[in-house]
């Protein structure tokens, strides 16, 4: 596994945002575990996991010259991403878009550097039904912007449908959709091998790898 993928995970855990036990999904399914970005709630886990997301990027090498982050999740982690590209020695551009449309002073959807013509990189937690992506590409190409990736936090590599034909995560299913890549800083077969790893995590290997069984997509 790749050091920044251990990093993530580990610092998943010590914020809380990964929890393992009974969690009841939006799709309804019952999953024996939840990861919450938003607990990434101080500067110092910020910063840690704005570089696994820096790191990720390294690795794919996706190209791009400006940092998107849908409202509202995408917004701290883009920013948080700029800054690490910055301490790294790269000044990004950076925007993101509102949930309602401001009527007064600069009004728009949009806030911060222009799109036109740069290659917008979305930086979101993880993708279930695709909405905010979908809602930012929309927003990017009528800025004048091309999208050029979408990284996320975690690809739980979980089908949309289960009773599909054809069986696709949800990021799957947007990278074909859009025809851009969609880079995971860690994926459920990380989490599962992590918790092989782990003393305190291994009791909960059984029931993720039932999970996956049930539920689970092969990578792209």
């Amino acid at each position: 596994m790749d050091d920044f993928r251990r990093r993530f995970l580990t610092l998943a855990l010590q914020a809380d945002a990964l929890r393992f036990g009974e969690f009841t999904l939006k799709s309804g399914r019952q999953s024996p575990y939840f990861f919450n970005a938003g607990r990434f709630d101080s500067g110092a886990a910020l910063a840690g996991l704005a570089e696994c997301y820096a790191d990720a990027l390294a690795a794919h090498g996706a190209q791009f010259d400006l940092l998107f982050g849908p409202a509202y999740k995408g917004i701290p982690l883009a920013t948080a991403l700029a800054c690490a590209y910055a301490r790294r020695g790269r000044d990004l551009p950076l925007a993101f878009n509102r949930k309602e449309a401001k009527a007064h002073g600069e009004g728009g959807m949009l806030i911060g550097a222009p799109l036109q013509g740069r290659r917008a990189l979305i930086v979101d937690d993880v993708i279930t039904a695709g909405t905010a992506i979908r809602e930012a590409l929309g927003l990017i190409a009528e800025a004048g912007g091309t999208p050029a990736a979408i990284v996320i936090a975690l690809d739980r590599q979980e089908v949309v449908d289960a009773d599909a034909s054809v069986r696709q995560s949800a990021a799957q299913a947007v990278a074909a959709r859009h025809g851009i890549p969609v880079i995971a800083v860690a994926r459920l077969a990380d989490l599962l091998a992590f918790a092989g790893e782990s003393a305190e995590l291994v009791v909960e290997r059984e029931r993720l790898l039932a999970y996956r069984a049930r539920y689970g997509c092969e990578p792209a």
